[in-house]
């Protein structure tokens, strides 16, 4: 079996110098790879077929054989890595906490131990006739959430 660990010294290399970061490499029992790369401001397709070559060009398929699959971390797919995080301050996201809330806000800062997405909320305030709409800044813990993930949208 190829080892995960092997696949990802080969990613590393090959990332060297680039804007590319890894997002994550999954190894099946039956050896099927999947690595997936991230970019600020998207992948290539061209990129990923260089990659998937460089990857088999380390690899020996007379020793081992094995199915590989090189793309993107999805639009719209739960963020894996900080990077993920970083590259998208200042853009709405969607977060699940582990106890089931949902909300929705810009992703206001990131760092390894936490993030705070900015949420509008309607706040009646004593005296007013009507509920307004105020920022909040809510602070999460990576262990306390299900996912965080970048919002479409359409506007």
């Amino acid at each position: 079996m190829i080892e995960k660990k092997t696949v990802c010294q080969i990613v590393d290399e090959w990332l060297e110098g680039k804007d590319y970061f890894l997002v994550e490499v999954t190894i099946s029992p039956d050896d099927k790879i999947v690595v997936e790369i991230d970019h600020k401001e998207g992948v290539w397709i061209e990129d990923c077929v260089e990659l998937s070559r460089y990857i088999e060009s380390k690899l020996n398929r007379e020793d081992e054989d094995y199915e590989l699959e090189v793309g993107s971390a999805g639009i719209g797919q739960p963020f894996k890595v900080l990077q993920q995080y970083m590259n998208h301050i200042g853009k709405e996201v969607e977060v699940l906490t582990k106890d089931g809330c949902k909300f929705c806000g810009v992703l206001k800062e990131a760092d390894k131990r936490h993030f705070v997405v900015t949420i509008q909320k309607k706040v009646k305030e004593e005296g007013a006739k009507r509920p307004k709409m105020v920022d909040e800044d809510l602070d999460f813990a990576y262990e306390e959430i299900k996912y965080t993930k970048y919002l479409i949208s359409f506007k």
